[in-house]
């Protein structure tokens, strides 16, 4: 039976805890094992977190995915931010523009087996990251 989806809206930090705790539930409801589960909550994390940061205010959704026998979890995360002018960029290793590592939504992508970005400057960012069972 698939789980309905959850969605949680993010202002502030505690919102990043109450959706890195969801993901983590809502990965083991749908079947993923603890490696995959922390990968999974390690990215709802970063995104929100960047959420947080840049945009102030946004929302996570998070979908069971049931395609042709295929399980797995899609993350959403939308905001109406300030938005990524350069999104290429911003996906390269240690770029920041706030003096951080610059490891975050590259090793987002890396934990996903799907991972895209829509942003507009002045507009916001919409990323969907996808990970089958």
């Amino acid at each position: 039976m698939a789980e309905p989806p959850t969605t949680i809206y993010i202002q502030r930090e505690s919102d990043v805890t109450t959706a890195l705790v969801s993901a983590g539930d809502f990965a083991v409801k749908v079947g993923f094992g603890e490696r995959s589960k922390n990968g999974i909550m390690t990215v709802v994390a970063e995104l929100t977190r960047n959420v947080v940061k840049y945009a102030k205010s946004g929302r996570v959704t998070l979908t069971h995915l049931d395609n042709s026998g295929r399980t797995g979890v899609e993350i959403e995360v939308v905001d109406q931010g300030p938005g990524i002018v350069d999104v290429n960029q911003a996906m390269q290793d240690h770029f920041s523009t706030s003096n951080t590592l610059g490891l975050g939504l590259p090793g987002a992508r890396r934990l996903m087996d799907e991972f895209s970005i829509t942003s507009s400057p002045g507009r916001g960012t919409r990323i969907v990251a996808r990970k089958w069972l």
